[in-house]
């Protein structure tokens, strides 16, 4: 990490009087890094809409079965982890150097909570590297400009955006970040995503009052968005079995319950 990148550096932009994704999303899967206002809007959301605590538990284990399936079956060596959130138990990192000790890793987030944090996504093997930048998904052209001083990206590059395009509230623009990060990586590399949807048919339905309430008293705001539009963020590439589907029900058991947050996996051909 270089010195303008120091987490410490975070602390000035922290504001602890509004109710923050990063936070929020910490206290619904158990951590510890959020203070009360985070708990009382992730009470009330969860209050709306109870199934929430169980989508973020299902795209925190979709993390670890999609790093899984791409370093052990795939042979992924590099990860670009878009919009990382809170260091919790498990990060990509550690993961991928679980089966792969020299992955190479970088987190990208503008979060100034995340950033305080940081320091404890860099713990490495000693064989691979992680780095983290701060800066922001509506900029792929510095993410990915930035990624390649860690990252070869002339190999093959798994590109993680779990639960950061529901922050890009025009979906035009959502499809523009996703083609310009993959057009900068080569063939064989890989997109993994999670996105909310409205969609009733995987309990979507609640997602609306709960978004409108959410972006009333909290930052940033989100949106949710149908399977049709979700699956065109992955146009002109090859999505991997079983396809776009509930993120819990992904190379799950098969008792696994939907929750209304899609997931996928797809590879550049």
């Amino acid at each position: 990490m270089s010195e303008g990148h120091s987490p410490t550096a975070g602390s000035a932009r922290l504001n602890t009087s509004v109710a923050h994704n990063a936070r929020v999303w910490n206290y619904w899967i158990g951590g510890k890094d959020n203070y009360e206002v985070d708990q009382r809007v992730g009470e009330h959301v969860a209050g709306m809409f109870p199934v929430i605590r169980a989508v973020a538990r299902a795209d925190r284990d979709f993390l670890g079965r999609a790093v899984r399936f791409l370093a052990g079956e795939r042979g992924i060596r590099q990860f670009l982890d878009v919009g990382t959130g809170l260091p919790t138990v498990d990060n990509t990192h550690e993961i991928a150097q679980r089966i792969a000790p020299d992955s190479r890793i970088v987190y990208v987030d503008n979060d100034p909570i995340v950033l305080v944090h940081a320091r404890s996504l860099l713990t490495s093997s000693a064989e691979g590297v992680t780095d983290y930048i701060d800066a922001d998904v509506h900029d792929p052209e510095a993410i990915v400009r930035r990624a390649g001083d860690t990252l070869d990206l002339q190999r093959p590059v798994a590109v993680m955006m779990l639960g950061i395009l529901n922050f890009v509230l025009d979906t035009g623009e959502a499809r523009e970040i996703v083609r310009r990060v993959m057009a900068a990586v080569p063939s064989g590399s890989h997109l993994v995503l999670t996105h909310p949807t409205y969609d009733a048919e995987v309990g979507g339905e609640g997602n609306a009052a709960a978004m409108e309430f959410w972006n009333a008293n909290a930052t940033p705001p989100i949106t949710a968005r149908s399977h049709a539009d979700i699956a065109s963020f992955l146009d002109g590439l090859e999505l991997v079995e079983p396809g776009l589907v509930p993120c819990s029900q992904w190379r799950a058991g098969s008792d696994a319950a939907a929750v209304p947050q899609y997931g996928a996996v797809a590879v550049k051909p």
